[in-house]
């Protein structure tokens, strides 16, 4: 099995201690560096022994949208992940636009890091649910406003665009609609896909377009 060797920078050791051991429990991941802050998670990720760089947003002498940015410059194959407290889809959009291919909340990075490791390294966008949710609230707003939007969506997806918008998880909405936590995700999947969101591209694409962050 070919592991994904990643380098994680954190400000906190404590933190990366613990990020550490949720990544080295899975066979496939591998933590092959650390920082402690940014402008050395710069230096660090550019060596080619790193195939993934998981960066804190907020950390000293650099943060990691900055770090992001750079190595999206100087080293464009990294796949980069940031790490954030905010559950904010302004924040995610600004780890887009630094060229990050997800943003994982740190509050749930026990559940979510493997996962979005996993999902970056097969070139797909990882959003948390949050972020989803703002993305289809504002285009029920469009709907409402008249303005053409992607669908139409089937019945079921429609009831799940419908809980997703009240904000909730995707445990949640498999527990009301007696549906396993997978078939939520391929519907939430497909629901991105109908938005024309499958990729980082088009979600920036997207902000851009509704003014959430400067193209």
């Amino acid at each position: 099995m070919t592991k994904t060797r990643i380098l994680l920078a954190d400000d906190h050791a404590v933190v990366r201690h613990g990020l550490r051991l949720v990544l080295e429990s899975e066979p496939d991941l591998q933590v092959v560096a650390e920082a402690g802050d940014g402008a050395e998670a710069l230096e660090r990720a550019l060596a080619d022994d790193v195939d993934l760089a998981i960066l804190d947003i907020s950390m000293p002498r650099m943060t990691g949208l900055h770090a992001a940015a750079e190595l999206g410059r100087r080293r464009p194959e990294l796949r980069v992940l940031i790490l954030s407290m905010h559950d904010n889809e302004q924040y995610l959009f600004e780890a887009l636009k630094a060229g990050a291919s997800g943003y994982v909340l740190k509050s749930v990075a026990d559940r979510d890091l493997v996962e979005a490791c996993r999902a970056t390294m097969r070139g797909e966008p990882f959003l948390y649910p949050g972020a989803l949710t703002a993305l289809i609230r504002d285009h029920l707003e469009r709907a409402r406003n008249g303005e053409e939007i992607r669908g139409p969506w089937s019945p079921r997806e429609t009831e799940i665009v419908k809980l997703i918008a009240e904000g909730h998880t995707s445990r949640e909405i498999a527990e009301k609609l007696v549906i396993s936590e997978k078939t939520v995700e391929r519907h939430r999947t497909n629901i991105l896909d109908k938005l024309g969101m499958r990729d980082r591209v088009e979600l920036t694409r997207y902000a851009i377009r509704r003014g959430l962050i400067e193209p």
